[in-house]
């Protein structure tokens, strides 16, 4: 079972108290791009053996947006931080690197 720490109230959560949001740190397109930004943008998503940043609701808790990396193979959980971030914190990007040391890095 994947269990992820709520940034904001703290709580240990297992999945079922969260709302999974998709791939996280996406450049968003709308009204006035291009058909090829917005194609890629609603259709085309990383699915990686691996590493992999997400989006998550603390649904039946604070209610609350987060991100979360962990690894889609072993459910590992290397932590979780604000949704307002525009990338992953410096130390959360130092621990995937110290447990996964051929890890090529984020984006």
């Amino acid at each position: 079972m994947l269990t992820l720490t709520c940034p904001y109230c703290g709580v240990k959560a297992e999945e079922t108290e969260l709302a999974p949001g998709g791939e996280a740190h996406l450049k968003r397109f709308g009204p006035g791009s291009t058909d090829d930004d917005y194609e890629s943008y609603m259709f085309a998503r990383k699915n990686p053996k691996g590493v992999h940043f997400e989006r998550w609701r603390h649904a039946y808790g604070c209610g609350k947006w987060f991100l979360a990396a962990r690894c889609t193979a072993t459910l590992e959980v290397f932590g979780t931080y604000p949704a307002q971030s525009k990338e992953p914190p410096a130390e959360l990007i130092a621990k995937i690197k110290a447990k996964r040391p051929g890890w090529e890095g984020y984006k």
